[in-house]
């Protein structure tokens, strides 16, 4: 049975807020006004009524302890996600909650949290920051640690879409081109040729395949299908901060395959020439290890882009590319999925449905022409039968 008892000590005044909890254990929670402790039993009450009761206790560890455990229990996680959550912890959450007790945060301070963070940072990045909390004390409820996630139902600031920019064949071959110019990568070491080239295939291979910079950098000789005009991706691999280059399966874990066009089937035969099955396509520039992105960029990208009049394009958009390419050849919304990899057509669609929007006209002609040829065929038959 739950009461409230009344103490003095040393002039002030003390309300004890005495209870069992659904173990039959008794506890106590001291408060100062009478109000407070009957406020407080009242939540306790009903909480144990509905089966959400928490005991205090496991509230008692900090966000930043709690942070630590979680961390440590996503090792199923991709290296570069792992360390970027990491990062989100170590900028934004641990210097605003590493101290607080879980029990302490409350849903009103973190709207308060994320309304300062939407001041100072891009919405996109803002969501990143609130999707990591919510996640670490969505564990927490589930751990029995806390009764209701603090984070859920907060207030976002809404993203703004960055614009993407679709390049065509002509802007594609230009920045190709570029890339394959002499380029000096430091003060002691100029590009070779064969670099500058391999830097050029880099660029087509990109734009007219799909493949994400980690698929491309892991793809190995054995792979490719020349004769079949294929790639197989089956591995990706990631630069991570103080863990170097960490391989793995591609984002969402399938493998696929990807077609080739014939203009550069030839090329990649000569690049590949006289290299065994485990060797890689598409080695660094010291030629051992994969092709990091950063030394592309540096090395040759960024400044062929600006060359050409796009500066700050960065290589993803070369994917982006190879979607809107395939489309405007007539590939269906499947085909488009495939290739990229997506899980789903609904994927696809979320992220290139405005392309296929261009194909309407197309779509108009095509079955006008097919029903010109349907009448024509019964015409045909028609005045065949009639001479008979």
């Amino acid at each position: 049975m739950a009461s409230i008892e009344k103490r003095q000590r040393s002039g002030q005044t003390r309300w004890y807020a005495r209870y069992r909890d659904p173990t039959g254990r008794q506890r106590v929670k001291v408060l100062d006004r009478r109000i407070d402790a009957e406020r407080y039993l009242t939540t306790v009450e009903s909480a144990k009524l509905v089966g959400s009761y928490v005991d205090p206790a496991l509230a008692r560890l900090t966000v930043g302890e709690w942070t630590d455990r979680w961390l440590a229990g996503q090792a199923h996680l991709k290296a570069s996600t792992l360390e970027r959550y990491a990062g989100i912890v170590r900028r934004h959450i641990t210097p605003t909650w590493g101290t607080v007790k879980l029990a302490d945060v409350s849903h009103a301070e973190v709207q308060r949290w994320v309304t300062r963070l939407a001041a100072q940072g891009e919405p996109a990045t803002v969501r990143k920051v609130h999707r990591v909390l919510s996640l670490i004390l969505d564990l927490a409820v589930r751990d029995g640690r806390l009764a209701r996630n603090p984070a859920a139902g907060i207030r976002l600031p809404r993203a703004v879409d960055r614009e993407r920019r679709y390049l065509t064949h002509r802007q594609v071959d230009q920045l190709a081109t570029a890339c394959a110019r002499p380029a000096v990568i430091s003060k002691h070491r100029r590009l070779s040729e064969r670099e500058n080239d391999t830097y050029r295939l880099v660029v087509l291979f990109l734009a007219y395949t799909g493949v994400r910079f980690g698929e491309l950098a892991a793809l190995k000789v054995g792979r490719l299908d020349l004769t079949r005009r294929r790639a197989v991706i089956a591995e990706s691999v990631t630069t991570v901060h103080r863990a170097g280059q960490v391989w793995g399966s591609p984002k969402g874990h399938t493998r696929r395959e990807v077609p080739i066009p014939g203009f550069l089937v030839e090329e990649l035969g000569t690049l590949v020439e006289g290299r065994g099955d485990d060797e890689l396509v598409f080695s660094g520039v010291r030629g051992g290890g994969a092709l990091r992105a950063t030394v592309f960029r540096r090395a040759a990208f960024d400044e062929a882009a600006a060359s050409i009049g796009l500066a700050g394009l960065h290589p993803h958009e070369l994917r982006h590319t190879a979607a809107s390419l395939a489309i405007a050849a007539g590939a269906d919304v499947k085909v488009v999925q495939q290739m990229l990899g997506h899980a789903s057509a609904a994927m696809t669609l979320d992220q290139y449905g405005h392309l296929f929007g261009d194909r309407l006209d197309h779509v108009a002609e095509a079955m006008e022409a097919a029903r010109a040829a349907a009448v024509y065929r019964m015409c045909t038959a028609a005045d065949l039968r009639n001479e008979d």
